[in-house]
């Protein structure tokens, strides 16, 4: 960017910056207004019961990246506001890879729609954060990206910068790198090959024999590994395997955390192959991955049985991209190994002919198996 892109962008985030902080103090003013009315009339009993429900909803850590987290995200904040997003910061593509190259920030793109799902619902601030500028050295480059990259710049700390936009945005929950370090995911295909960066790993997922993050010693944020150690429920995906779910895990600290957590991990799994990356594998094959990196197995799978018109699978198939359901001979080996498989229709198609999570479905299931299991009481001590 040049001197005047960079003046314009400090103009602009300072500008929305000041909107946003101005919007959220007449908002806690009109809610007091509200309050005091509902109380003078007697009609707030309902609203102060699910403000206090929320709040009194099971500590979740979601785990992972991409799309596929920001949806789950958007349905779990109707349930409790005890939540987690652990997300991953490897991302290389769009908007986060270039502000990565040219500024040395880490990928802000996951994290800001992490952010967008959490906060409360409103349209117009969603459509604020997500707008992308498509004329000169900003084109490509999404306003949420660009307050990221300005809070980085003015805190000096990645991980203070989200924490200033998540009070800021007043989100039902919190986001949190899983690192602040700036790491690589690498692998090594079946044929010897080494491959580094998200491109080469999506491009090579099926012919993968190993992977690990460089370096391997990177260290997760402090807060990662707190929320880890009191979470009620441990969440992964779903996401991209490699490049979205593993690359929290492979980090040795999380991987410890999560496995001595007095919580039962949840695997999420996805609705279709993803092309490149999983062609040809089953939710076993994501499974057996997943166990790799923890050296555990998920204490429950959830996966759709739910059916996909035909129209839209064929639109897929045309990319490679293929559904997931479990076969007879999934469900026998996953339940000898203790894992506990949830099948429901968990599938949403949207008028374009896009496969996507049901939230509302998805956030329903995790909440009852969390309530469950502190009501029985086998996993705390």
């Amino acid at each position: 960017m040049n001197w005047w892109s960079v003046f314009t962008l400090g103009l602009l985030c300072g500008g929305i910056i000041a909107f946003l902080t101005a919007r959220l103090l007449q908002e806690e003013e009109h809610d007091e207004a509200v309050e005091e009315i509902s109380r003078r009339n007697g009609d707030s009993v309902m609203a102060r019961a699910v403000r206090h429900r929320l709040t009194q909803g099971p500590a979740i850590v979601v785990i992972g990246g991409g799309t596929g987290l920001s949806t789950l995200l958007s349905g779990l904040k109707s349930y409790t506001r005890n939540l987690s997003a652990v997300v991953t910061v490897t991302d290389e593509g769009g908007s986060s890879g270039r502000l990565r190259n040219e500024w040395g920030v880490l990928p802000p793109g996951d994290i800001r729609n992490c952010m967008v799902a959490l906060a409360e619902n409103d349209s117009s601030l969603n459509r604020l954060l997500n707008f992308r500028f498509d004329r000169g050295d900003l084109a490509g480059h999404s306003l949420g990206n660009l307050m990221l990259l300005a809070a980085t710049e003015l805190t000096g700390d990645f991980r203070l910068a989200v924490e200033e936009l998540n009070n800021l945005l007043a989100i039902r929950g919190r986001v949190l790198p899983v690192t602040t370090e700036a790491v690589t995911i690498k692998g090594r295909t079946l044929d010897g090959r080494d491959v580094s960066g998200e491109l080469a790993i999506t491009e090579n997922g099926g012919r993968l024999e190993s992977i690990w993050i460089d370096p391997e010693d990177a260290e997760p944020v402090g807060e990662v590994l707190s929320a880890i150690e009191s979470a009620d429920l441990l969440v992964l995906g779903p996401g991209s395997l490699f490049t979205s779910i593993l690359p929290n895990v492979l980090l040795r600290r999380v991987a410890v955390a999560v496995t001595q957590a007095n919580a039962p991990i949840v695997y999420i799994a996805n609705l279709m192959t993803q092309p490149g990356e999983t062609d040809g594998m089953t939710i076993s094959d994501h499974v057996h991955w997943i166990r790799s990196a923890l050296g555990v197995y998920p204490d429950y799978i959830l996966a759709n049985n739910g059916s996909i018109p035909e129209h839209v699978t064929d639109l897929y198939a045309e990319s490679g991209a293929h559904p997931l359901f479990f076969t007879s001979e999934e469900k026998q080996a996953l339940s000898a190994r203790n894992a506990e498989l949830i099948e429901r229709d968990f599938v949403s198609v949207t008028e374009p002919g896009t496969v996507r999570h049901d939230n509302r479905k998805l956030a329903e299931t995790l909440v009852r198996i969390a309530r469950e299991e502190i009501e029985s009481g086998s996993w705390k001590n």
